[in-house]
């Protein structure tokens, strides 16, 4: 036994020693890979001198895109840029993949767009497999009902074998190969005899529209028309002719022609506006009887009459103002009826309201009378006719609704108060952040079409019977049970659980209180989401809506982060709908703000004007007040601060973070704009009237001051830590990419150079629009991006 143990113990020795010599020490890590070498692009200082100021401009030549130099450099300095972020995000990889794949998991699937009744047909869009770019596609409505698809999960119209009854009207794939690989269709519109399509595709390779008729019959091009620099089109006799609007070499809409369908003479100039501030629009009354002309200019509006029944009868002038004004004329039984913004008795007014004036009426000038009295408590958004009813959108305090009105009125004697003609009320969800009508062509139909929008619901798409009170969801997308509703089908409920489908039956409201509160019915996320509604006070005491959304299971806890959203330009609203990429942000904890700014559409036309112009600075102390409430009452860590602007909002996220850069921890800047003095001054690509009036006239010194105070490029501070960036840009923009070039470059040249807060140009491809798994990718990466920072 012992001789066995010291064997053992001798056989022991010799295998450690022998796995002594074979011991290597493990290796070290690699060394952490160097920093990314900032992108460096060249110096090439130019002044510049108007008015009274001369200022040095080192990244002018950016923005020289005939200087084959110059564009040689963008290119090795976009490549830089390009590895550089893509460095700087590499240790991001990982999170883009998730927060990619969450999003695609939210994608909605379905096959079609909503079909559109419009006389025996249905009209709608749909993807085909492995395909890019939609189809246009039609079918008779009196054979739809036998191809529903009553499946589970429920599929709507069964396409394949609704293929026999289908006709298909454009398939915008056979367009890319046509426009060199891409197609994007401006407008589009079929003939009211239901036999052509004319629409306007985008030539790249020129940059303008260019007109295409289709005959729907047959499937074939038509011979003519043909024309390029297209803005706007419109048909009149009943589809025999087609009008449509061209622009100038400065993209100005400025004549009118009319071509007749199936003639071989050339197209007849109707009209033609000389003077090179003065646009033309054309569009028809939903009855075709009519085609409207607007012109306007900075110092006037007008809009005339063109017989449809005889589109060479010449124009008829029907209202004028002496200053810029929206202004939509309809038709209904013998009434031409106006709805404008345009001021009275020389004063702005903050709101739109509806006038009306015979059609034969022999006096002149035409005389208009309001048809309601001015509610300041219920402000009219929108109207839309049909042959029955008038709807009307309206805004009392912050609430959106639809009323509904049966045409025609009940009394001769207008102006009359709204609501002692018992106004209707349609069925509503909660917290309704926007409603935009729908195209509702068929004039005869009873049925109009709502896409009704929320921060916390997907757009719903719904129908609503005017005269039986029906109302149908045909189209929303439910978050809880990744599928998409029904189009125009019935859904197995019992497979389903909590999908309502089917039309709802309700009493329309006299009272204005009609609220679908079955949160079921409309797929509200409150349940889980929170949104709450404050007004901050600004540098001068206006009161600035802020919306907010969070999340209720993280309702109680400290330290979340917070993205701000702005636009506040052109007098839009803000983009409050839900988006599924932002539920990855919400369901980790963050909250989502939004500031209705000056500048905006959120409080009437005097909010819009209040806010551009020399007030454009306005807009920007609106925002920064916006951040610091959010700070300052703990709804947001203060080092968790992140701004977000698209456009002429990121104008505003960068003049803000130039005023106050410690306020902001990052900020996404997508497609902005950023150098406003030079692109003003000398812009590269045209400007309209309407880009002067928002962000001013540098031929006027005041306005010039104004521009110069507030312009992101020229007020970037010296020696300060600025917060992290990400500046997402496209060759395909209005605003060019070497305005976030300039901008980014001038930016690390004047402010600390922190790794932790780096500021990224990324360039995004121009398909990116087109294709919602590339949205996806470019989502991921800036959420990505922010978490990143925040986490730093």
């Amino acid at each position: 036994m012992l001789s066995n143990l010291s064997r053992t113990f001798r056989y022991n020795c010799r295998f450690r020693q022998q796995q002594c010599r074979r011991y290597k020490p493990p290796k070290s890590p690699p060394p952490p890979p160097p920093p990314p070498t900032l992108p460096k692009p060249p110096k090439k200082p130019q002044s510049f001198t108007f008015h009274d100021a001369t200022w040095e401009d080192p990244y002018s030549w950016m923005s020289k895109l005939e200087d084959k130099v110059a564009m040689r450099h963008m290119d090795i300095y976009m490549e830089q840029e390009e590895k550089y972020t893509e460095a700087v995000l590499a240790d991001t990889d990982r999170i883009q993949s998730k927060l990619q794949s969450e999003m695609a998991s939210r994608l909605s699937f379905e096959l079609s767009t909503p079909p559109l009744r419009w006389g025996p047909w249905l009209y709608y869009r749909r993807v085909e497999e492995g395909k890019q770019y939609p189809v246009l596609c039609r079918r008779l409505a009196s054979l739809h009902e036998e191809f529903i698809s009553h499946k589970s999960p429920a599929a709507g119209f069964d396409f394949t074998s609704g293929k026999r009854i289908e006709q298909k009207l454009l398939d915008y794939n056979h367009e890319a190969d046509r426009f060199g690989g891409y197609a994007y269709e401006e407008m589009s519109e079929i003939s009211p005899d239901h036999k052509f399509l004319a629409y306007t595709m985008y030539d790249k390779d020129n940059d303008y529209f260019k007109l295409c008729v289709r005959n729907l019959n047959s499937g074939a091009l038509c011979s003519k028309p043909h024309a390029d620099r297209v803005s706007n089109l419109t048909w009149a006799k009943n589809g025999q002719a087609l009008l449509y609007v061209v622009t100038d070499q400065k993209k100005r809409p400025f004549r009118i022609y009319c071509s007749t369908i199936g003639s071989t003479d050339e197209d007849v100039l109707l009209h033609e506006e000389p003077e090179g501030n003065v646009h033309v629009n054309i569009r028809h009354t939903k009855d075709f009887q009519f085609v409207t002309v607007n012109t306007f200019s900075p110092t006037f509006s007008k809009v005339f009459l063109i017989n449809a029944a005889d589109p060479f009868s010449g124009l008829a002038l029907v209202w004028e103002h002496n200053a810029p004004a929206h202004c939509i004329i309809e038709h209904h039984q013998e009434f031409l009826y106006l709805f404008t913004d345009a001021s009275k008795d020389g004063g702005t007014l903050d709101h739109h309201y509806l006038l009306r004036s015979p059609v034969h009426f022999s006096s002149t000038p035409r005389t208009w009378e309001p048809v309601f009295i001015d509610d300041p408590e219920l402000i009219i958004e929108d109207v839309d006719f049909c042959k029955t009813h008038l709807s009307l959108i309206v805004k009392q305090m912050q609430s959106f609704k639809i009323c509904v009105v049966d045409l025609p009125l009940k009394t001769e004697q207008v102006p009359i108060r709204l609501s002692n003609i018992q106004p209707r009320y349609l069925p509503l969800p909660k917290h309704v952040s926007q409603i935009s009508p729908g195209t509702n062509y068929d004039f005869n139909s009873p049925t109009m079409r709502f896409t009704i929008s929320s921060l916390v619901m997907p757009d719903a798409v719904v129908d609503y019977d005017l005269l039986n009170g029906k109302w149908n969801i045909v189209q929303q997308q439910n978050m809880l049970h990744e599928r998409t509703r029904v189009l125009y089908g019935t859904a197995n409920s019992a497979e389903c659980p909590n999908i309502p489908s089917g039309t709802r039956i309700v009493s329309f409201d006299t009272e204005d209180t009609t609220t679908a509160d079955n949160d079921n019915l409309w797929n509200d996320l409150t349940e889980f989401y929170a949104c709450d509604y404050h007004e901050v006070s600004s540098h001068d005491g206006a009161m600035v809506p802020l919306t907010l959304v969070y999340s209720r299971a993280q309702r109680e806890e400290n330290g979340k982060p917070g993205l701000l959203h702005v636009h506040g330009a052109y007098g839009e609203m803000l983009d409050k709908r839900w988006r599924s990429e932002l539920k990855s942000l919400l369901d980790r904890g963050w909250v989502l703000a939004y500031a209705d700014v000056r500048g905006g559409g959120g409080k009437g036309k005097k909010w819009h004007q209040e806010g551009r112009g020399a007030k454009k600075l306005n807009s920007i102390k609106d925002y920064i007040h916006c951040a610091k409430f959010l700070v300052e009452n703990n709804i947001v860590q203060e080092t968790k601060l992140a701004g977000w602007g698209y456009s002429a909002g990121g104008l505003l996220v960068a003049s803000a973070i130039n005023q106050c850069p410690d306020l902001f921890q990052a900020a996404v800047l997508k497609v902005p704009f950023l150098d406003p003095t030079h692109t003003l001054i000398n812009p590269i690509l045209p400007l309209t009237a309407e880009d002067y009036e928002e962000f001013g006239y540098p031929g006027d010194i005041d306005d010039f001051h104004a521009i110069r105070e507030y312009s992101p490029y020229d007020n970037i501070p010296k020696d300060v830590l600025y917060p992290a960036v990400l500046v997402t840009s496209s060759f395909n923009t209005r605003f060019g990419v070497w305005e976030a070039a300039k901008w980014v470059a001038r930016v690390r040249d004047n402010t600390f150079n922190d790794p932790k807060r780096p500021v990224l140009l990324n360039l995004t491809t121009d398909i990116v629009e087109e294709n919602r798994f590339l949205q996806t990718k470019e989502s991921a990466l800036e959420i990505a991006f922010l978490i990143k920072m925040m986490e730093s």
